[in-house]
């Protein structure tokens, strides 16, 4: 841990001189550029330390151990510091300072937990950060970690688990009250920080945890510090998502896994009627066709006219992702997303390639997402589903094998299920008029002086409608991390741009006047 140390002295020192030769500094609250990378450099060591650390939520032992790392880190920085019970896999909070009536308290949630990964899809480990960035030919070429501490390329990027979902914006964080304590410089919000251990699961248990500490985590609003930012690197606040749900769907045919020479054509296979339940719930345009779907669901026209504003550029995802076209919900992606949708994450049936075997499978399996909003709930969604199944001629058992004599009486069996949890299930909206909204697009806004993107409701799922209902505040979403970072994929990465910057505006949001 040389080199990490070296940086870490080497950047703190650097820092404290530049805020110490700016006359202003103790009354400034956005910082330089060139201020906010001597501060990201100062907490590099940390940020890449803290990647080290294995962090998927199935692994209770991992998950405690980030969990000490992060309580230590921030009592260093003076925090009042503890971890809320949730069974093996504790969340952190955090507290700067004591609370007055003449500040509003904000609380900050982020989450220190990562997706699984699959080692051999990435190029590098994802435990072990690398620092890489683009040769002439577009490709990624490993640059020397040392060079951290040198004159920073905003293109340069960090590559590990969890880089940019979500420990990217801790250490961003950490490095903006380095920024503040080093200019003497104190918040003008009271701040607490709720760190989610569980987040990538859904945060199954975090209404719990909010249940039993609601007056240690009692605030006047709440900032979530996760998700991308908008194409192109702007400034942006989300003010809603959708919720998520599964849907579990298992088709059955025959009883065992008949010979397809001698029974193809004589017995019917439940890969094909599953598939052709699964395609009568959308239209070629990719729009869900179940009665009722999006019905509930009436956009404004004001807010028509700002998610038309806000939406990237005509063939910007085509691009990214390589597709020719998009899905027809919506007039562009940020309209796409008011809406709920319905997508296959995962179909299984029999086996494929060189382990394929000449058998009728006796089940078809399939795995789909909903994602809810407000308008439209999970058991509201999930009935229709479960009646468009019925009208398709299915009969429905309920999570279990279909007994001998269903089996004799109904051609279409299928077993459906339910997975919803109470945190993450329900879309939530915050109203853009409001002062927690006001407050913080007045200090997104102040680092670059750029008027930001405003989003009635992102796609994603934060596990807020829990906390809404627990906590009884407003919240806002503030993206920090590059659109292109990969997360919930293999090679994820942080773009060092983006940390410098996210680092400028975490350290006005602190100091933004509520």
């Amino acid at each position: 841990m040389t080199f990490f140390s070296t940086l870490r002295k080497r950047a703190t020192v650097a820092a404290s001189l530049i805020l110490l030769c700016s006359g202003a500094a103790q009354a400034q609250h956005v910082l330089t550029t060139a201020q906010a990378e001597q501060f990201a450099k100062g907490s590099f060591p940390e940020y890449l330390e803290l990647l080290s650390m294995p962090n998927d939520a199935a692994n209770a032992t991992d998950i405690q151990r980030n969990a000490a790392w992060l309580e230590q880190a921030f009592a260093k920085r003076g925090f009042k510091v503890g971890q809320l019970a949730n069974g093996e896999r504790p969340a952190v909070f955090a507290e700067w300072g004591e609370a007055s009536p003449q500040r509003k308290t904000i609380l900050f949630y982020m989450h220190f937990d990562g997706q699984p990964v699959v080692p051999g899809e990435w190029k590098t480990d994802p435990w072990t950060p690398v620092l890489k960035a683009r040769d002439a030919q577009g490709q990624w070429q490993t640059l020397p970690l040392d060079r951290l501490a040198g004159a920073l390329d905003p293109e340069w990027r960090v590559f590990a688990r969890a880089s940019a979902d979500d420990k990217g914006p801790i250490t961003m964080f950490l490095a903006a009250i380095d920024a503040l304590q080093a200019a003497g410089r104190n918040p003008d919000v009271h701040v607490k920080v709720l760190l989610d251990s569980e987040e990538e699961k859904g945060s199954p248990h975090l209404h719990l945890v909010m249940r039993d500490n609601a007056e240690r985590l009692r605030s006047d609003g709440l900032v979530i510090l996760d998700g991308a930012m908008p194409p192109g690197n702007k400034p942006g606040v989300n003010f809603g998502n959708r919720g998520s749900v599964q849907v579990d769907l298992t088709v059955f045919g025959p009883n065992s896994a008949p010979h397809s020479g001698t029974y193809g054509n004589v017995v019917p296979n439940p890969a094909l009627r599953l598939a052709g339940l699964l395609d009568s719930m959308k239209d070629a345009q990719g729009r869900v066709v179940i009665p009722g779907f999006y019905d509930r669901v009436q956009i404004s026209a004001s807010d028509r006219l700002q998610m038309a504003r806000s939406a990237p550029v005509a063939g910007t995802f085509e691009q990214r992702f390589g597709i020719a076209q998009l899905d027809a919900v919506g007039s562009n992606p940020v309209e796409a997303v008011q809406y709920p949708s319905l997508d296959i994450l995962g179909f299984s049936a029999g086996r494929v390639g060189n382990l394929a075997a000449n058998a009728i499978p006796s089940t078809a399996t399939a795995s789909l997402n909903i994602r809810t909003v407000p308008e439209t709930p999970p058991d509201f969604l999930y009935g229709l589903v479960r009646q468009h199944i019925q009208n398709q001629g299915f009969h429905i058992v309920e999570g279990r094998e279909p007994s001998a004599d269903e089996r004799s009486r109904y051609g279409k069996l299928v077993s459906v299920g339910l997975t919803a949890y109470p945190s993450t299930s329900t879309g939530a909206r915050t109203d853009m008029s409001s002062p927690l909204a006001q407050w913080a697009l007045r200090g997104v806004k102040a680092p670059r002086q750029i008027e930001p993107e405003v989003f009635r409701m992102g796609g994603s799922t934060l596990p807020m409608s829990g906390a809404a209902d627990v906590l009884k505040v407003p919240y806002v979403v503030v993206p920090l991390v590059n659109a292109d970072n990969n997360q919930h994929s293999f090679d994820e990465n942080l773009r060092l741009g983006n940390y410098v910057e996210g680092v400028r505006t975490v350290a006005s949001l602190l100091t933004t006047p509520f």
